[in-house]
């Protein structure tokens, strides 16, 4: 008993110290504590338990918060863009399986590569080039178109007789060379394709050079003074180095020296005065130099060790009509394919491009846009090859617009003239007719209709980036194909009997 009123004495005066210390510290705080302050106090001191948890639970809400309304990082409403390890990953990824394919490839057939080769293919019988003779004759349809504008400017012949006069020497243009090409036997298809090559571009080019000459005599008869600037490449007079060129006017221009310049410099629509850079950056000169000799290396090193061994393994599925072998043979030829492609055209629009603008002072450089995030295939078509775009917008597309044509015949016309110019450039030189390059441009149109129709966004990048990878093998496999059975068929039936 008498312990039990000794604990409650020691509680009663703990609560009374308590209490006193409690009573201090206000004291202390100068009575600063409001009235509505004390009262909420008391509430405090007389709450329940269950109040209490509740305050608890709402003060962890509040401190200990850990999820808040948000989406995950792979869904399409999350904001999200930053995919850089992925992209890491992806190249990782590529460089391993096809660092296995070139393993596989060299244990199978060893090194194959032979730069002595490829050189002695053109260096042999040297006084017998028959692709660079041909080449050295386009200087005559050169002159002939040089002259008969100068005949025009100064109005010895009309109008009508220039244009007569044009069209034979642009016919000229493409039926003397392929008429050449198939009836020699000395030229090799890789000379074929190097001859023709140079004389489609010359079509194309003096092409332009008649039109834009013509428009010039126009604006003449006008009573205009001087050919304005706006009328052929409105953005010259704020290029780089312009001003320290003089500027030519119609028919000042119709000179040796303006003609050739036109013909070596990376465009294929003329204009009087082109936008010129400043001067010539050696360094730059240099580099792209360096990248045109390595990559060319690699292309052929990359043909000769990785597409030809598989070429050749796939005329037997395609004698014998085995299906699942043709399809593994065309994924096998895709891989390398489109890695040689892509190596090319860095190699042609970029480093060879650049070359000569900078070697010739020619100032603009777009010849690419970013074709790669094409989501539609007319994007593409009109990104990757700036210099033929410009052509057919400018020389063949709006002119059918002016003449009333609507726009979808008018893309017709254009997507035809491709799909000719391609099978011009293959079937002559392998000498036979099989349409299969024609047949896949114009393939295209109803692709683009069904990329544009049911895909968007990535998933039409997608279906572009696909009919590239494997549009291009199917074509390539269907002309060696052909080829191979035209001059080596009848051999291989020999040898099986």
């Amino acid at each position: 008993m008498g312990d039990r009123s000794e604990r409650g004495s020691v509680k009663h005066k703990r609560r009374t110290t308590i209490a006193g210390d409690a009573a201090g510290a206000q004291a202390k705080r100068g009575g600063a504590e409001t009235l509505s302050g004390q009262v909420k106090e008391k509430e405090q001191r007389h709450e329940t338990p269950a109040n209490k948890h509740k305050n608890h639970s709402n003060a962890g809400d509040d401190g200990f918060s850990c999820h808040k309304l948000q989406e995950s990082l792979l869904s399409s409403n999350s904001g999200y863009s930053n995919y850089r390890g992925i992209l890491n990953w992806c190249v990782v990824m590529l460089v391993l399986s096809n660092a296995r394919l070139v393993l596989e490839n060299l244990i199978k057939y060893g090194i194959l590569v032979d730069p002595i080769q490829i050189i002695s293919l053109f260096l042999k019988d040297p006084y017998r080039w028959p692709a660079l003779c041909l080449i050295i004759v386009s200087n005559v349809f050169i002159m002939a178109a040089l002259y008969i504008e100068r005949k025009l400017s100064v109005g010895t012949i009309s109008e009508g007789t220039g244009t007569f006069l044009h069209c034979i020497n642009l016919s000229a243009l493409l039926f003397v060379p392929a008429g050449t090409v198939l009836s020699l036997t000395s030229m090799t298809p890789v000379g074929g394709v190097l001859a023709l090559s140079v004389f489609t571009i010359l079509f194309l080019k003096l092409y332009s050079y008649r039109d834009v000459n013509k428009w010039c005599r126009e604006i003449r008869h006008t009573k205009a003074r001087t050919l304005s600037r706006s009328h052929s490449c409105p953005s010259v007079h704020k290029a780089n180095g312009t001003s320290g060129y003089t500027h030519v006017s119609y028919p000042a221009n119709l000179t040796h020296r303006d003609i050739y310049y036109f013909i070596f410099v990376p465009t294929l629509c003329y204009e009087l005065n082109f936008p010129r850079s400043p001067r010539i950056r050696k360094r730059f000169l240099l580099r792209r130099l360096l990248e045109m000799v390595f990559l060319m290396q690699l292309m052929l090193g990359l043909i000769q060790q990785w597409m030809v061994p598989t070429i050749q393994n796939s005329m037997k599925p395609f004698q014998d009509m085995d299906f699942s072998r043709i399809v593994e043979r065309l994924l096998k030829l895709a891989v390398p394919n489109h890695f040689i492609w892509l190596i090319f055209f860095y190699w042609y629009f970029h480093s060879s491009m650049n070359f000569i603008a900078e070697l010739m002072q020619f100032g603009d450089r777009e010849f690419y846009r970013d074709w790669w995030n094409s989501e539609t295939i007319p994007y593409f078509w009109s990104n990757w090859n700036i210099p033929v775009h410009k052509w057919c917008l400018r020389h063949f597309y709006k002119p059918m617009l002016v003449k009333g044509v609507n726009k979808f015949t008018a893309q017709l016309a254009v997507f035809f003239l491709s799909a000719f110019f391609h099978e011009y450039l293959v079937s002559v030189p392998l000498k036979m007719f099989r349409l299969w390059a024609f047949l896949g441009m114009m393939a295209q149109i109803p692709l683009a209709y069904f990329v544009g129709r049911f895909l968007r966004g990535n998933y039409g990048n997608a279906a572009v980036w696909m009919s590239l990878i494997i549009g291009q093998p199917i074509a390539v496999l269907m002309y060696v194909h052909d080829y191979y059975v035209l001059h080596y068929g009848s051999a291989a039936e020999g040898a099986a009997a």
